[in-house]
């Protein structure tokens, strides 16, 4: 499908266009070590962050053995769990000055050190109150790390010239020069409040935000209960009548080994199927899966069926996890990292992960109270509704991506801001297409 426009983006290198045009400068990911090892050093920041989501679900089971206080205190075990999100939250913050500042290099140092550090502290925490502070310092680093991307043209030259052939390397280049110049064209001084003069940066600022929580989207993602399952998986296993530790946190390590799997699947599938699309049957299992869990603990009061009940709920446990780590576990963080301009990337992308924090830390940080106070089961049912919503909000607002530039995205947010040119043909409605 050829698009007319103002600007021409069909050969940028990258865009479906290019690979067309240049079929022999597609680069295979799996056939190239270079990619491979990249990947490997820019997913620092997953690791850390993966780490921290799934060693705390079932470290909890045994810190309330070592810890009385913390076994008969649901705000002590919350606030374990929550901690790190409240650091993540200010690491987040911060992050996306200290990668435009100073580069990819220097912010996943700057994460890793402070990470360590607060390994170190809750290795050695007599009580619950350091291993607080610990959580809190490697709350910080997983913060500083989970938006740490390379921003810069040098940056970018060096890693390409490890990927791709002598020709596609020199369009590389020449397409980050234009880009760079036009760029120095625009305000290098972006502020916080300026994300929110423009139309069209605040509507990609909300729709990012959602998602990822991408604002809106940002936040679907935690409040349909991603990390309520990854840090209270073995709790909740426990509550579903499996009591026993170690058959809970087997239980549990099932989970987090079906969302890992999941997630290599999305990489594949979020390039085949789109990123709309993949959400949107993401969202549907997920509410399917969280009415399951909703039924089941709303029946295990009743002690003859409490065995048939337990292992519907983990087998909607698992079918939770099998339909959201494909699906709303990529969608977000990928959609997040291309729909704002160059010179609001930073600072927006900055702003979506402090989103993203601040909801995964009003769900760890209550999740353990409402279910005591309302019940398990409509707490799952509350957690079905937000899917709802999420997937009429994604239905109604986010747009589709796929295969579209950085400049093509820009283009479809001063559409949706200002209306199409008569000119043009709707990049949205190409979009939507692909």
């Amino acid at each position: 499908m050829t698009i007319t426009t103002t600007v021409t983006v069909s050969n940028i290198p990258g865009s479906s266009g290019y690979l067309e045009a240049y079929p022999d400068r597609k680069v295979s990911f799996f056939k190239n070590p270079n990619i491979l090892g990249l990947t490997a050093a820019a997913s620092i920041g997953g690791l850390l962050f993966g780490y921290d989501t799934g060693v705390i679900s079932g470290a909890l089971l045994y810190i309330k053995d070592d810890f009385p206080i913390v076994r008969t205190s649901s705000f002590l075990q919350e606030t374990i769990v929550s901690m790190a999100v409240a650091g993540a939250i200010f690491g987040a913050a911060a992050g996306g000055w200290i990668n435009d500042a100073y580069g990819r290099r220097r912010a996943t140092i700057i994460a890793d050190v402070i990470f360590t550090l607060g390994a170190i502290v809750m290795a050695a925490a007599p009580d619950p109150y350091i291993l607080i502070l610990g959580r809190l310092l490697v709350g910080l680093g997983v913060g500083i790390a989970s938006v740490t991307a390379p921003n810069r043209k040098n940056e970018a030259i060096t890693v390409l010239a490890k990927i791709y052939d002598f020709a596609r390397l020199e369009d590389e280049v020449a397409s980050l020069t234009i880009q760079s110049e036009q760029d120095s064209q625009k305000r290098d001084d972006i502020r916080f409040w300026d994300v929110f003069k423009s139309k069209e940066i605040r509507l990609a600022f909300l729709a990012g935000g959602g998602l990822q929580h991408h604002l809106v989207v940002q936040a679907f993602q935690q409040f349909t209960g991603i990390n309520t399952v990854m840090y209270y998986s073995p709790t909740i296993v426990q509550m579903a009548g499996f009591h026993s530790n170690e058959l809970a946190l087997l239980l549990s390590l099932i989970v987090a080994g079906m969302n890992a799997a999941g997630t290599v699947l999305g990489i594949y599938l979020i390039d085949h199927a789109g990123r709309k699309k993949l959400a949107l049957y993401s969202l549907g299992g997920v509410i399917a899966s969280l009415i399951i869990l909703s039924v089941s603990f709303f029946n295990q009061s009743s002690a003859s069926a409490s065995d048939l009940y337990g292992q519907l709920a983990i087998c909607g446990l698992a079918l939770y996890i099998a339909f959201f780590s494909p699906g709303m576990g990529t969608v977000p963080w990928t959609v997040n990292s291309e729909i704002y301009p160059e010179e609001y990337r930073g600072i927006c992308g900055g702003m979506s992960a402090t989103v993203n924090w601040v909801s995964n830390l009003i769900v760890a940080q209550s999740f353990l109270s409402i279910a005591g106070a309302a019940g398990t089961g409509p707490t799952f049912l509350l957690l079905a509704i937000i899917a709802v919503f999420a997937f009429l909000f994604v239905v109604l607002y986010l747009p589709e991506t796929k295969g579209l530039t950085f400049d093509e995205v820009e283009l479809l947010w001063k559409e949706r801001a200002w209306g199409k040119n008569p000119q043009t043909q709707s990049l949205l409605q190409h979009g939507n297409q692909c």
